[in-house]
């Protein structure tokens, strides 16, 4: 008996120490919630800036309206004096007496005068509160990057939405003891639990290089009558985004709200979440794995300084003729090294590399450079590519995606890819965010995450002095800059629409770096469909060159000796 009772007292002392300590804070909010009604005090939404501090969005003050209708003692006479401020007599005075709710929202957004005006007349059941609006002082730069909040301020689309639990902070109250239907208790006084303002937010982007390469891809947008254009600019050696863009755009201060399908369109965030046949740019990956699979001593990689490709235009796998994009005549592509196949980006010497190393080797190394799964990157909705499964990979499928067909990814997979591919072999994961602060200097700063390496340092070094070939010889000079190393590789793709090539649409790209022997910068360049020339060679490398042009100039580079 004394061990029985000993057991059930340690259960009721164990019980009651729960609810003490443990459970006390959780039991006086729901007491509370029972003799009380609340007003929400909306906390202050952090800021998101640039790499530099620049503001990119932020709040202007605003307060929302509020009543209890229970609370209201003259509801006509509260309307018409409400109707001088906010408008609207009947709608007002049809909530004032709509006693089904226990809070109604008169006004969502005012201007603090407005509301200090209000406050003079002390209508008795009317409360304010703050409930700020958001604003983009850049408009429609990076606007499908940075995205926006809900009416309520609850972040929707882009970071605003990613970072939304950083952001929005945690809502407070205003608490007025009541009795059983709602009616304030005279002499009662309110309680106020303030609200705990969000964190604000700085990116990786740069607003100079935003700026710039958004100016760059509107002119050639609207130069080239293209559907779209894009464009990525990232530090290979961490993979921070420094910009990206994605036009048409729309302004963030007036957001499209009432078109959802319009909204939906040019909100969304191309450069994450939609693929596209990358083309020639591809073979940057190909030429890397054959580099390093014939450094390791595969034998079935093709020696990257020696061999020469047979000079035949054509290549036949599994009964399908793949041809290169240059009739071959008079000497041309004939007798190559890789190097210069990727000069002359010759379709046939890359189907060769890829058939060498055989379909799990290659498998390997589209894995190691993230095809077909996630990049990592700090957004909503990224798309993790189309890449066919080894196991049903037809031979020619299989050859065709040694040259960027048969694959789809997305801007930034080949980005990332490329960067990893010239950095040293480091795949880090995309980040568009640096790290967060608070107002009264709490700090932390996200690090970059290494998610594995795909090449030696040493193919890496090869592979990049290579692509300083194709701009200072190959398809890039368009690119190319007097004193300094830039390289990079063009693509021009086909396009398809239900499963055909879709005639005379084509997609512009150029993957360009600098500088050639320790990258700091890369650019992807996409223009979608343009019209007259397509090729990437004279459409998309110009535009990379522009935007190198301009970073030198910002960063105040200065020239090197090129030979």
């Amino acid at each position: 008996m004394i061990l029985a009772i000993t057991f059930l007292f340690c259960i009721f002392l164990g019980r009651f120490l729960y609810i003490q300590l443990i459970w006390e804070e959780e039991l006086h909010y729901r007491a509370l919630d029972q003799w009380t009604r609340e007003i929400p005090v909306n906390a202050g939404r952090g800021a998101i800036l640039d790499a530099s501090g620049e503001l990119l969005a932020g709040n202007r003050a605003a307060y929302a309206v509020y009543a209890r209708a229970s609370a209201v003692e003259d509801a006509e006479g509260a309307a018409d004096l409400l109707a001088g401020f906010l408008g609207d007599r009947e709608t007002l005075l049809r909530k004032l007496t709509d006693r089904s709710k226990s809070e109604i929202v008169l006004c969502r957004r005012t201007a603090k005068e407005v509301v200090e005006a209000l406050a003079e007349h002390e209508v008795k059941g009317v409360y304010y509160a703050r409930n700020d609006e958001r604003v983009y002082p850049y408009g429609a730069l990076a606007s499908q990057v940075i995205g926006f909040t809900a009416y309520d301020g609850t972040g929707t689309t882009g970071l605003e939405g990613y970072y939304d639990n950083l952001l929005a902070g945690k809502k407070g109250e205003i608490l007025f003891e009541t009795d059983l239907v709602g009616v304030d208790l005279k002499g009662a006084a309110a309680a106020y639990l303030p609200a705990t303002d969000g964190l604000n937010l700085r990116l990786t982007l740069d607003v100079r290089i935003q700026s710039l390469a958004e100016r760059v891809m509107g002119r050639v947008l609207g130069e080239t009558s293209a559907k779209a254009v894009r464009a990525i600019v990232l530090d290979p050696r961490d993979a921070s985004v420094l910009a990206m863009v994605n036009l048409p755009s729309y302004d963030l201060n007036e957001i499209p709200r009432s078109d959802l399908t319009l909204l939906n369109s040019l909100s969304r965030n191309r450069a994450v979440s939609d693929v596209y046949e990358p083309g020639s740019t591809f073979k940057i990956i190909t030429a890397a794995a054959d580099i390093e699979e014939y450094l390791r001593g595969n034998k079935r990689a093709l020696d990257p300084m020696r061999h020469v490709f047979p000079s035949a235009r054509t290549r036949t796998v599994d009964g399908t003729t793949i041809r290169c994009w240059s009739d071959h005549k008079n000497g041309k592509h004939a007798n190559e090294t890789l190097a210069e196949a990727l000069n002359n980006s010759c379709n046939p010497c890359f189907v060769d590399i890829a058939l060498a190393l055989g379909k799990e080797t290659f498998y390997d190394y589209l894995a190691a450079f993230r095809f077909g799964r996630g990049t990592g990157v700090d957004f909503s909705g990224e798309s993790i590519g189309m890449l066919l499964p080894e196991s049903s990979l037809r031979d020619c499928d299989f050859a065709r995606i040694g040259f960027g067909q048969s694959i789809a990814v997305t801007p930034l997979q080949l980005a990332c890819a490329a960067a990893s591919a010239v950095n040293g072999g480091k795949y880090y994961a995309p980040r568009l965010a640096a790290g967060v602060f608070s107002d009264d200097g709490v700090k932390e700063e996200f690090a970059p995450v290494l998610l594995g390496r795909t090449v030696s340092e040493e193919a890496s070094r090869i592979l990049a002095s290579m692509l300083e070939g194709v701009v200072r010889d190959g398809s890039g000079k368009k690119a190319y800059i007097e004193g300094y190393r830039v390289a990079g590789k063009t693509g021009t793709a086909q396009k398809y629409e239900d499963g055909v090539i879709a005639q005379g649409k084509y997609v512009s790209s150029f993957v360009g770096f600098f500088p050639a022997d320790a990258p700091r910068y890369l650019a992807l360049i996409i223009v979608d469909e343009p019209q007259g020339s397509y090729y990437g060679s004279t459409v998309a490398a110009p535009c990379a060159k522009e935007i190198f042009e301009g970073i030198i100039d910002i960063m105040k580079i200065p020239k090197e000796d090129t030979k």
